[in-house]
């Protein structure tokens, strides 16, 4: 084996090109990543963040090829001509660490999650984890330990669906640790998690990768992450890179403009709320210069929700007294951690959930109590906008049909008037009309949120209930979909409740925000007195948690 000069990088591409078909999607990216380097590879969807990641460790799909370039890892040549397909099988599955975005699709929710783990440890030589049965059971607990899961010998006999979101992602950092890897690649690994479990993760994760000595190579399409957690970050758009450099010179002084704008679409924690003043709408209360109060679309007093445990006489309190209000044209967050009583929330005002005990009113009408004619009429004004747009929207429906459904489902108009009205919808998020006869799969992602938001308006609904609507989104896209939002709120007085575990996304775009704890309300308020004069010492936390402060705010 040649000797490794020991300044020499762990990983290096050089001219890396990347083709599906005819089309090069990666173009000549030079990129090295030295012994226990932590680097961040940031830029919007479509820039080729994945598929470079991808090409790194041959996940590449089916149409995909590498063109040109080279991948050598330390001494063994992983991509290029030449390469010897014996020596990269040994050298890529041991030496490199895969932790991806999902848990939830990542995981099988078959198998008990200590055998996923032990997966990872039955092949390769002894120093790279190749262990055999009574050890291997024990490494596995060792690693669960050192994730930071807690009882590791039991919940390692667990499924994933007995696990948070939060321990999911431990338990997949477990698996990518197992065989001592010299490189980490983590992939948007705490994108789906609120801020203080993102926290904890990156800690942990972190802590990891500095004991082992192990790089890391983390893409992320959030700026504050790649700030606290990086020591280079590496910038790309269109498949090239166009910047790369230690955070303090890439965020404060950035050299290309696609960085500048970047940096701008990141939402701050201190700037005012998007939506300074609201232009009048006809027949809305509450418009400029008018002091009467405006009317509460939601209403919320004292609201409880038991679940029963299976097999049990016990129940857990998912929500506990909750009260708060949504006015008219207005937009209140609800935030707090993953189990904090959100989504149960947000389900009883759909009426896909009935409170135990409490109020809970839609422009005056009890959802608890109403009829079968009213809770129709409810649901023509509240409307779900959720997470992931994909997953929302049927794949084989055309986007006119997509946003003509809710129409023909409530019984809106005759085929020439829900034909207008789909036209009037897209032109209302600002998508063009040749998107009619497409299909969810043909659409970027922030043009997929954009066909839910537009069938979401669709029955012209009071309420819009936007549950995570853009954190799966990089900042540019979500920067547009929060402008958009702001846009229809100002033409239609429509009122907003956003779930979300962004408190800057809050800062921009909520008029007031509910703090949620274990159930309960920790603390409520206008956005301002919460996030300037925080009360509760877990809304500090919340807001001590919020990554990238030193650069962002």
């Amino acid at each position: 084996m040649p000797l490794v000069a020991e300044n020499s990088p762990l990983l290096a591409v050089k001219g890396l090109e990347v083709a599906y078909g005819s089309r090069t999607v990666v173009h000549g990216v030079d990129l090295e990543i030295r012994r226990g380097e932590k680097v961040a590879l940031v830029g919007q969807s479509g820039s080729g963040k994945s598929t470079l990641v991808a090409a790194l460790l041959d996940l590449l799909p089916g149409a995909g090829r590498v063109t040109a370039g080279t991948v050598l890892l330390d001494d063994v040549l992983l991509l290029g001509e030449g390469a010897d397909p014996a020596q990269v099988a040994a050298a890529r599955g041991p030496r490199i660490g895969l932790v991806p975005q999902d848990p939830a699709t990542n995981l099988s929710p078959t198998m008990r999650v200590g055998d996923q783990v032990a997966d990872a440890l039955r092949y390769g030589t002894k120093d790279r984890g190749g262990l055999r049965g009574g050890a291997r059971r024990r490494r596995v607990v060792e690693l669960f330990d050192e994730a930071g899961i807690p009882d590791p010998a039991r919940r390692s006999r667990q499924y994933p669906h007995e696990f948070s979101g939060g321990m999911r992602q431990r338990v997949l950092i477990a698996r990518a640790l197992a065989r001592e890897p010299e490189l980490l690649v983590a992939d948007e690994p705490t994108s789906a998690l609120d801020v203080t479990v993102q926290r904890r993760i990156l800690d942990h994760l972190q802590g990891l990768v500095d004991a082992r000595g192990t790089a890391l190579l983390l893409v992320t399409h959030d700026l504050g992450i790649a700030a606290d957690r990086a020591d280079r970050i590496v910038v790309m758009l269109d498949g090239r890179v166009v910047e790369d450099g230690d955070p303090d010179q890439v965020l404060r002084d950035p050299r290309h403009e696609y960085t500048r704008r970047l940096i701008d679409s990141a939402p701050s924690v201190t700037a005012a709320k998007a939506i300074s003043a609201r232009v009048e709408v006809t027949g809305m209360p509450g418009a400029p210069g008018d002091d009467a109060p405006r009317p509460d679309v939601v209403t919320v007093r004292d609201v409880v929700k038991e679940f029963a445990v299976r097999g049990s006489r016990t129940k857990v309190r998912a929500v506990d007294g909750v009260s708060f209000t949504v006015p008219r044209g207005t937009t209140t967050a609800l935030v707090g951690e993953s189990g904090s009583g959100k989504t149960t929330i947000s389900r009883i005002l759909l009426g896909l959930e009935t409170a135990t005990s409490g109020t809970a009113l839609v422009n005056d009408t009890d959802l608890s109590t109403c009829t079968r004619r009213e809770r129709r009429a409810v649901r023509r004004t509240v409307q779900p906008v959720f997470q992931d747009p994909y997953g929302s929207l049927d794949p084989t429906h055309t986007v006119h049909r997509l946003v003509d459904e809710p129409l023909r489902v409530l019984g809106v108009g005759d085929r020439l008037s829900r034909r207008r009205r789909v036209a009037e919808l897209l032109d209302q998020v600002a998508l063009p009309t040749d998107v009619l006869h497409r299909r969810p799969g043909e659409l970027s992602g922030g043009q997929r949120q954009r066909v839910a938001i537009a069938r979401a308006l669709a029955p012209e609904p009071a309420l819009l209930v936007c549950d995570e609507a853009v954190s799966a989104l990089d900042v540019l896209v979500q920067d547009q979909v929060l402008a958009l939002l702001a846009d229809l709120q100002q033409q239609l007085g429509v009122s907003y409740l956003f779930i979300t575990h962004d408190l800057a996304v809050v800062r921009q775009i909520a008029d007031n925000v509910v703090v949620l704890r274990h159930g309960s309300v920790a603390e409520s308020g206008s956005v301002d007195d919460v996030f300037l004069s925080p009360q509760s010492d877990y809304t500090r936390e919340l807001l001590g948690a919020i990554p990238g402060a030193a650069f962002l705010r």
